[in-house]
């Protein structure tokens, strides 16, 4: 796929560990009870501070679910399965996550997982959501663009804060971290076995740097990496986009499956980025409105989770250049969300919206107009083709703000008894494959990288040897050879685009 590039690594501040007393939780404090999805697993609630520096002040209560170890003999504790996102629910990857997890792994722990708080059923970030659809274009074009992103910021925190309550302060994932050691103690587990997917591999570093002692397993799978400071954050998300479109063209090159085959897609898609720049792809079924560069730089993103989609999105792709799509290619391509925006839907008076949880746990600011110019000149020139990363634009411009940063970045610090295992795709659009090399170097000798050579977001599932790799490390504390490496799956088309993102979360980790 990408070719991989050097790219310079991002300097970040230093600060001291919050240090906790153990948590004094037993496991009388969770009262079980069938969940209501799925009774043949177990939800219940855990009351935890709001603000963990202030253990004795006000409480919340977080969701949580629990499926037994399906083979009681072979139980080797509790597996934390951390959703990604931000805004994944644990508790779904718990009733869902016999599709997606070996039986080896169902058989040898109990699968436990909560909602991060701020999300979901752990009283989640509420919004306005009339508010929500005002949100300005990331794309600024001059400082007055730039000055209205940061009012509309600020306004929308407000809201969000007022109608949220003081947890609406207190999302990040440290913060999260000291929850899932509550729920270890809650649970009678001396140490925890944890994996960890896109975004929950940040509450997993967090968890290892406050609780090294506490880590029985730990797998961060298609990792985040908080060291990125904004230029890095964008540069090597830019990066990434730029070389999925290259493996994708490259398949397109190859194999029939995709609809513009025998043809130079690199000039197709050229061609269809100059017509949205000149508003002639009109959305099916909605009169007057218009498909976007940015829009299409999301689909193509969106689309490189998985190969499987490939040759739907190529299908979808075409019909929007013959005018044929439809609203059903609109949702594959772009999501149900974007498609119910472009059809202007209006949900309840409040909807969740999860993002303030990245906005707690990273510092991206950009100064003025001039230096966002600036950071878009650079993308250009990273991706000819793509122009741009939407999730490079789009969080500088969404996380402005002028208070500190509860979580900000810094190189990762932790000695583990056993190693942490990183794993990546080498093509990941989102994680990118240079956020698991840094990871691990930052982990060092407590650290494991396990490189899947294929294509996709996620390597748990994605054949025999990266699966195999996570279970035997997570069951018998196997740690993979120093350099090992997992050969590219072959492609296999998947008949439609999806947007199931119960393991990965709904959003972009």
């Amino acid at each position: 796929m990408r070719r991989l590039v050097t790219l310079f690594m991002g300097l970040a501040v230093s600060l001291p560990l919050l240090s906790l007393p153990s948590q004094a939780a037993t496991p009388e404090q969770i009262a079980w009870s069938p969940c209501p999805e799925d009774a043949s697993a177990e939800c219940g609630k855990l009351a935890v501070p709001i603000d963990w520096s202030k253990p004795s002040g006000p409480t919340i209560e977080l969701a949580v679910a629990r499926r037994k170890a399906a083979d009681p003999a072979k139980r080797r504790g509790a597996l934390f399965l951390g959703a990604g996102g931000p805004g994944g629910s644990g508790i779904d990857m718990v009733i869902h996550g016999r599709g997606y997890l070996s039986p080896d792994l169902s058989s040898s722990f109990d699968l436990i997982g909560f909602d991060h708080r701020g999300t979901n059923r752990s009283n989640p970030i509420l919004c306005s959501t009339d508010l929500l659809a005002q949100q300005p274009s990331p794309l600024l074009t001059g400082q007055a663009d730039f000055d209205q992103a940061r009012a509309y910021s600020d306004r929308l925190r407000a809201d969000c804060r007022a109608r949220t309550g003081p947890l609406f302060d207190r999302v990040d994932s440290r913060s999260a971290a000291h929850d899932l050691d509550a729920f270890r103690a809650a649970l009678g587990e001396q140490k925890i076995t944890y994996y960890g997917i896109s975004y929950g591999t940040l509450l997993g570093q967090m968890y290892a740097e406050s609780y090294p002692q506490r880590v029985r397993a730990m797998t961060l799978d298609s990792t985040m990496d908080h060291s990125v400071d904004t230029r890095r954050f964008m540069d090597t998300e830019t990066w990434g986009i730029q070389d999925g479109f290259e493996e994708v063209a490259a398949w397109c090159e190859r194999s029939a499956s995709c609809a513009q085959h025998g043809r130079d897609f690199r000039d197709f898609w050229g061609g269809l980025m100059a017509r949205a720049d000149r508003g002639e792809i009109p959305v099916p079924g909605v009169p007057g409105a218009k498909i976007s560069v940015f829009d299409l730089v999301q689909g193509m993103r969106s689309a490189q989770y998985d190969p499987a989609d490939w040759a739907a999105f190529s299908r979808a792709l075409a019909e929007l250049d013959a005018g044929t799509a439809t609203a059903a290619t609109l949702t594959g391509l772009l999501g149900e969300q974007r498609a119910r925006t472009f059809a202007q839907a209006r949900n309840p008076e409040v909807r969740h919206d999860p993002t303030e949880i990245f906005c707690q746990d990273f510092a991206v600011p950009v100064r003025d107009y001039r230096e966002f110019a600036r950071h878009m000149r650079r993308q250009a020139k990273i991706a000819p083709d793509m122009r741009y990363s939407d999730l490079a634009v789009m969080f500088p411009v969404m996380c402005m703000r002028s208070d500190p940063v509860p979580n900000p970045q810094r190189p990762l610090r932790t000695k583990t008894e056993i190693p942490v295992l990183v794993t990546n795709s080498l093509h990941d659009p989102a994680t990118v494959y240079p956020w698991a090399t840094s990871t691990a170097r930052q982990l060092g000798a407590s650290g494991r990288l396990l490189t899947y050579e294929g294509w996709g977001h996620g390597v748990y599932g994605t054949g025999t040897c990266g699966t195999g790799a996570i279970d035997r490390y997570l069951i018998d504390q196997v740690v993979p050879a120093k350099g090992a490496r997992c050969p590219a799956e072959p492609i296999r088309d998947r008949p439609a685009l999806t947007q199931d993102r119960r393991l990965t979360g709904p959003g972009p980790y």
